[in-house]
């Protein structure tokens, strides 16, 4: 019974996000090439990304080099800061959902596929997507892997679902093998699990800081390490929070102390909620800040590079805070996009439902 549970709520994971953006989806494909009403907001460019299929994942290496993922195998890479998009599908991973992806280079990338048992992998390039190796396979049925970070193009981390009452995290010091490292993890609570969202339930700064989001439980925490994952401590944070389907599925921090996260519940698309909280001791402790302009879950959120301004985003709405999450502007016309990440504050990107990629510069 134990195992069937468990195997539930992993394919309820799955299923509940692809029903909650079958509703958003249907909502108009954003038109908007101008910047909001607001003359301090930014300005928002559509692009062409090569396919159809909903992107969850961006990863900007620089202005002009971006990756990203999503369902079907596929990655999409632009080398020319979008202007034009080369999508194509990992050979083999047709029925795979990679909901992360981490860009090194122009030619170097890994891949995070999540899903139950051997359908969690890792694969990486390092000839701009012509072939892919499969570094990782997660061989425990009960496993499910959500998202990763890097510290450098070698050290990374990928989070995973508790399964009996452990995180069976895993690290790479030399960005080909991944080892094991949920012995140093707190203990998990029950059903206590991170969201496959937008690959965004990580992140990493600095050559050692990392922070993971976790919810599913009765609790929504802030697992963190200031020693490259050799030790953690978790916090508790005032988000809406205590069912299987809600608690925190971004976070992101622009220096050591002063980090946000977002999440929400996934089943409550329409409300409007606490759904951002913030830190200023480096996630020792956690505040509610200013729920976005949005209704629903925020399912990724990132800082403008190092600036105090934030970009949110979820199914049912997009929204800016130049402000740390105190005040909020909606993003007219984005609705089902899942991810946002910015290589710098004149390059950023957002990617959602139909293949849908737009360029964001402030």
């Amino acid at each position: 019974m134990v195992f069937l549970s468990r195997m539930a709520r992993r394919f309820r994971k799955l299923s509940l996000m692809l029903s909650i953006v079958t509703v958003v989806a249907l909502a108009p494909a954003a038109t908007v090439d101008a910047a909001p009403n607001n003359h301090h907001g930014p300005t928002l460019t559509p692009q062409q990304s090569g396919t159809i299929n909903r992107l969850q994942a961006i990863s900007p290496v620089n202005s002009r080099v971006a990756w990203a993922s999503g369902l079907g195998g596929t990655y999409a890479l632009t080398t020319n800061g979008g202007a034009t998009w080369k999508a194509a599908v990992v050979p083999g991973a047709e029925g795979l959902q990679f909901r992360d992806v981490e860009g090194v280079s122009e030619t170097t990338a890994y891949l995070l596929s999540a899903g139950v048992g051997t359908d969690s992998r890792i694969y990486k390039t390092t000839n701009g997507g012509r072939t892919w190796t499969l570094q990782f396979q997660n061989q425990d049925p009960n496993g499910f892997y959500d998202c990763f970070s890097f510290w450098t193009g070698k050290r990374g981390i990928t989070m995973a679902d508790s399964v009996n009452s452990r995180f069976p995290v895993i690290r790479t010091t030399d960005g080909t093998t991944w080892q094991d490292i949920g012995d140093q993890l707190p203990a998990a609570q029950d059903g206590e699990a991170a969201f496959a969202a937008s690959g965004t339930c990580i992140a990493t700064q600095g050559g050692q800081r990392a922070w993971i989001g976790t919810g599913g439980a009765a609790k929504a925490r802030i697992l963190f390490t200031a020693d490259g994952g050799n030790s953690w401590a978790a916090a508790e944070t005032p988000i809406v929070q205590g069912t299987p389907t809600s608690g925190v599925i971004s976070v992101a921090f622009r220096n050591s102390h002063n980090g946000i996260l977002g999440g929400g519940e996934l089943v409550a698309p329409t409300a409007f909620s606490n759904n951002i909280a913030r830190s200023s001791d480096g996630g020792k402790t956690w505040q509610l800040a200013s729920g976005t302009s949005f209704p629903g879950a925020v399912y990724g959120l990132s800082y403008v590079d190092q600036t105090r301004a934030v970009v949110a985003t979820g199914p049912s709405g997009s929204a800016w805070s130049p402000d740390e999450g105190t005040t909020w502007s909606t993003l007219p016309g984005l609705t089902g996009f899942w991810a946002v990440a910015f290589a710098n504050q004149h390059a950023g990107w957002l990617v959602g439902t139909q293949g849908r990629i737009v360029k964001i510069s402030f």
